[in-house]
């Protein structure tokens, strides 16, 4: 799998997203012992970055993807999770969140936190409120290692954001399943 180094990482041209494991028939949640062998799959390939988010499967992919990658030494794989920001309504909120993904996750740290579903408002309340100022303390603190954001708004918006700060990364989603 081919790698493409980003702010001194280096994780796989191809990711893989934890927003739709397989789902048991039954009770409508993860099928862990199937997606478990689609992440030995994804490792056995050289895949080795791993997304997940607040909102996915209902709130359970974050713990789900921390237990699956427990198998696998930690420098082995990078690991993504999202600030969901829309629940943001204070700097306090973001923290309380940011604890519980660690705990979901079950790590120390993380090595990809991002800004989930920016838009052009988002942005400009979490900047007010010091939300982005809080997570630049993070990172510096070792929480996670690298910092950016995922985007979901107008061109105008993303120019906006994209040069408000120099940032590590910005996740532009192009879903094979929606093309």
């Amino acid at each position: 799998m081919e790698r493409r180094e980003i702010s001194g990482l280096e994780p796989s041209l191809l990711g893989y997203g934890g927003m739709r494991y397989p789902l048991d028939r039954e009770t409508k949640k993860i099928d862990r012992e199937k997606a478990a062998g689609l992440i030995r799959r994804a490792m056995e390939a050289g895949i080795n970055y791993y997304d997940t988010a607040w909102t996915y499967h209902e709130g359970e992919s974050e713990s789900f993807l921390g237990q699956a990658l427990k198998e696998y030494p930690r420098e082995s794989y990078y690991l993504a999770t999202k600030l969901p920001c829309w629940l943001v309504d204070s700097r306090e909120k973001a923290e309380e969140l940011f604890h519980t993904q660690l705990e979901r996750l079950d790590r120390d740290y993380v090595d990809f936190y991002l800004l989930h579903n920016l838009n052009g408002e988002r942005w400009r309340l979490l900047r007010d409120q010091g939300v982005v100022d809080w997570c630049l303390d993070l990172q510096r603190q070792g929480l996670f290692r690298r910092f950016g954001f995922s985007f979901h708004g107008s061109y105008d918006e993303f120019e906006e954001i994209l040069t408000a700060r120099e940032w590590d990364l910005c996740q532009l989603q192009l879903n094979y399943m929606d093309t």
